[in-house]
């Protein structure tokens, strides 16, 4: 299936030339890195006989409003844990007009998803598990593919990462092709160092792979005045959308390391835009008061 995922690009400080890998124009809804994760995990579905896709995440998930309109275009049900005390929000507006059912539970339960599965549908053979965020072998084959993409190398990929499954995806597609290319992630979670270990847990050459763990702005989903300061800039000047949970903070990095020389000078870096703007509306209190 051909998707719409073009590369663009801005200059920022000391007009170096950023380029960007926009799959946020891949789709709305199942949008960005989503879309990638959820190509072979349908189709693991479907090869399994499932029509039942149960998932989960917090009140404002991407993942669930995408696996919520992926099923609703399939023909499938789906269902989702989550995380916390029953609420009602732009994200969870969405995952219920594409049909998505919702079961919210506490936040010690849903520590244990496995449990939470076999409870309310050990016995409904039609449901296909698929964890928080869409972990998985076959999310990172999906998000391998972003590599064989590439029409021209680049000395430098970053990405924002919270689960590493779309990081580990990118780290296969650079080893399968031997690129020099160095992969430069930013977990968005404070202490995002077992980013790396989870990257580990599909991929075992680590040789490319570095870590920038420092810019997190607090911890998931938090931000500062200086992180929303920066996105208001960063799209009025390029038109270029990006969220304070993930891509905002990619971006930041990306600027900072350059103030700081710590990205060779002349370097060709390309940027993976991963969706998940909606999330977003969320936040939208944080900055215009």
């Amino acid at each position: 299936m051909q998707i719409y995922s073009p590369i663009h690009s801005f200059h920022c400080q000391n007009s170096t030339q950023i380029w960007v890998k926009r799959d946020d124009l891949i789709d709305p809804y199942i949008s960005g890195n989503k879309w990638r994760k959820l190509k072979y995990i349908l189709a693991d579905a479907s090869l399994n006989g499932k029509n039942h896709l149960v998932t989960f995440g917090g009140a404002y998930s991407n993942h669930l409003v995408a696996t919520a309109a992926a099923a609703a275009r399939n023909g499938l049900k789906a269902t989702a844990f989550v995380r916390g005390e029953n609420v009602m929000n732009e994200m969870l507006f969405l995952c219920q007009l594409f049909g998505m059912h919702l079961i919210f539970v506490d936040r010690e339960s849903y520590r244990h998803k496995n449990l939470l599965f076999e409870q309310y549908f050990k016995e409904d053979q039609s449901t296909y598990f698929i964890d928080e965020g869409g972990a998985s072998e076959a999310a990172v084959k999906g998000c391998s593919e972003i590599i064989g993409e590439l029409t021209e190398p680049y000395d430098y990929i970053f990405c924002a990462a919270g689960t590493g499954t779309t990081a580990a995806g990118l780290l296969r597609g650079i080893n399968i092709a031997k690129l020099n290319t160095e992969l430069h992630i930013i977990p968005v979670l404070k202490g995002g160092e077992f980013i790396g270990t989870e990257i580990n847990r599909y991929e075992n050459d680590l040789s490319k792979l570095h870590l920038h763990t420092h810019y997190h702005f607090g911890g998931y989903a938090k931000t500062t005045p200086v992180l929303i300061k920066f996105i208001k800039e960063f799209v009025a000047e390029t038109g270029i959308l990006i969220d304070p949970v993930y891509t905002a903070k990619m971006f930041y990095a990306i600027d900072d390391l350059l103030s700081r020389n710590q990205i060779r000078k002349g370097a060709k870096i390309l940027a993976i835009h991963t969706g998940g703007l909606l999330g977003m509306l969320g936040m939208k209190e944080k900055f215009f008061t």
